[in-house]
């Protein structure tokens, strides 16, 4: 932490934030690592892992997403995890080091017949002294309460992109829509996690909307995960060019400077990062990250690679403050990052690629 505390801001205007993109890319860095200090140990991650309790044969028609029944991706669907299935993956992310566990469902909205179910996952993961957050869709007002009352820590529901070009991603639902889904999920008193998708095409400008969306809410979310398109063979963006790797740094960076409080986490794509990548997301303010080897049915870095990143940048598992029960799997998280140590990870420079290719799809 730092003496220096930037102001929490609700009124950022898009100039604003455009200037900040246009920022020299050294002092953009600056400036985020030292907001970035501000309200958090920049040598500390939180470790997150996510479960996709209903894969597939969902009605909307987002461009990017390999579970929409519109599109021919070769997904498998799959019915809703039984919960006992739901509980033996959260005790092996608990085993492995992870502090809050997500749940992701392909639907639209969930129905009243499946809400008994997700509130006993809700319930039984958080027996286990994890941190638990779901992605079901948009919510009414009474599965919002539903949730809340079973002890659902974070609720996920991104905007995806601005609020102009949405349109051009998705038309199933609205922007309003999905507003408004927010809006039920915090005065239920649950916690938000919010954020967007970078490397569909949209212009920097696009970028800034999306922002200033998330930062000009009535509170920031408290977790904004930014995702890199992953692109899908037979989805619509599937032949979208490479995103530049400083255009990801950039968002990341700005997302930090706009929202000091919140966590900005490293999501779908981080599997086509190179470890120089992922290091420059950590100093621009990146500091949560998936861990596991699937992001609901997208490939991500496996563990043992992120233990080896995280030695060789001398970065620890964020402790968890909210259960007494986490000096674990803390413990477990250390033991691998320890025992890496020992092994030979490094590499041929000339052999490592150098953009990110995405080639899956995005999570929370």
């Amino acid at each position: 932490m730092s003496a220096f505390e930037p102001a929490i801001r609700h009124d950022w205007q898009r100039e604003e934030i455009l200037a900040l993109f246009n920022k020299p890319f050294m002092d953009l860095l600056f400036q985020a690592q030292s907001v970035h200090r501000a309200y958090f140990d920049p040598n500390q991650v939180q470790v997150s892992t996510l479960c996709s309790i209903k894969t597939g044969a969902c009605p909307e028609d987002c461009a990017y997403c390999p579970q929409s029944a519109r599109y021919d991706t070769g997904l498998e669907r799959e019915k809703l995890m039984r919960v006992d299935a739901v509980v033996e993956e959260a005790k092996a992310a608990k085993a492995a080091g992870a502090t809050r566990f997500c749940m992701g469902a392909a639907w639209r909205s969930p129905k009243s017949k499946d809400m008994p179910y997700v509130t006993d996952m809700v319930r039984r993961v958080k027996e286990l002294g994890l941190e638990t957050c779901m992605t079901l869709g948009m919510l009414k007002d009474e599965q919002a309460q539903e949730l809340a009352d079973a002890g659902l820590d974070y609720y996920n529901h991104n905007l995806d992109t601005s609020p102009e070009y949405y349109g051009e991603i998705i038309t199933t639902r609205t922007y309003q829509d999905r507003l408004e889904t927010l809006d039920r999920v915090r005065k239920s008193g649950m916690k938000i996690c919010a954020g967007g998708i970078v490397g569909m095409g949209e212009s920097d400008n696009d970028r800034a909307g999306l922002l200033q969306q998330l930062a000009n809410l009535s509170e920031h979310p408290e977790s904004v995960p930014i995702n890199m398109l992953v692109r899908v063979s037979g989805t619509p963006l599937a032949d979208n060019p490479d995103l530049d790797p400083f255009d990801f740094i950039r968002t990341i960076a700005v997302a930090r400077i706009l929202m000091p409080k919140s966590y900005v986490r490293l999501s779908a794509g981080r599997e086509d990062m190179n470890d120089q990548t992922q290091a420059l997301a950590f100093l621009a303010g990146a500091n949560s990250i998936f861990y596991g080897e699937k992001l609901l049915t997208t490939p991500n870095p496996k563990a043992n690679k992120d233990m080896q990143l995280f030695e060789r940048l001398n970065l620890k598992p964020e402790q968890r403050e909210t259960h007494v029960d986490d000096s674990g799997e803390q413990a477990a998280l250390e033991q691998k990052i320890e025992a890496k140590k020992n092994e030979a990870f490094f590499y041929d420079a000339a052999q490592v690629k150098t953009p990110i290719n995405s080639d899956v799809t995005a999570a929370v």
